[in-house]
């Protein structure tokens, strides 16, 4: 696969994703071409990453499912301060389908395993956070974090520690910046979606998959 097949199906999925979320019952409009640029270039940081051997190619469908995901719901958190559910909950089935064809490629019941207990446990603390407090997190970012706990648990322990810690940091990087700024627009919450989705992304494009355990 060419980096510039990547490069014009990542721009393709980019616009797909921002097509979606117009639709549903909450539409969010978010700048296609911008969410088309950006999907092309991580799909072709991908791309180059399995070309160099540093991904296998059972990982692949996942981490670019995670990044054809990832952009628009970041565009449509700084922009609506919300993240649709036709994205949040379309992720579930997504990488679903990702993992599955990676455990059954590549390392088999181990990271099936890991993807189901890391989606309880991520998606589980979000869930706990939001309940106690329900300003700190949207539901949206709950929903998402049982989606991208399965693919950070696929690819082991480590992963879900440091997710959850540079999502953090994102999220208070953004919180100083609206404060500085004294922005009407960051009155509405501060977006923690766009830290997970980062997270994300870069720990499963840089991060080696586990084999087992």
């Amino acid at each position: 696969m060419s980096i510039i097949v990547l490069l014009v199906a990542g721009a393709t999925a980019g616009l797909l994703g921002a097509r979606l979320l117009r639709t549903g019952v909450h539409p969010a409009v978010v700048p296609a071409w911008p969410c088309a640029c950006v999907t092309a270039f991580l799909w072709a940081v991908t791309g180059l990453r399995w070309q160099a051997g540093a991904l296998p190619g059972w990982w692949l469908p996942t981490a670019l499912g995670v990044a054809f995901m990832a952009v628009p719901l970041v565009a449509a958190d700084l922009r609506h301060r919300r993240l649709p559910d036709v994205l949040t909950l379309g992720a579930w089935p997504l990488f679903t389908m990702g993992l599955a064809i990676a455990a059954w490629c590549g390392p088999g019941s181990p990271l099936a395993v890991r993807a189901l207990t890391g989606a309880l446990l991520f998606g589980g603390v979000h869930a706990a956070v939001r309940a106690v407090s329900p300003g700190s997190l949207g539901a949206g970012d709950v929903k998402l974090a049982f989606a991208l706990g399965a693919v950070l648990g696929a690819l082991g322990w480590t992963a879900l520690v440091l997710a959850a810690v540079l999502a953090a940091i994102v999220t208070v990087l953004f919180a100083a910046a609206g404060a500085l700024r004294r922005s009407d627009s960051w009155r509405s919450g501060v977006p923690h979606g766009p830290g997970m989705l980062a997270a994300a992304w870069l720990l499963t494009v840089f991060q080696a998959v586990r084999p087992a355990g």
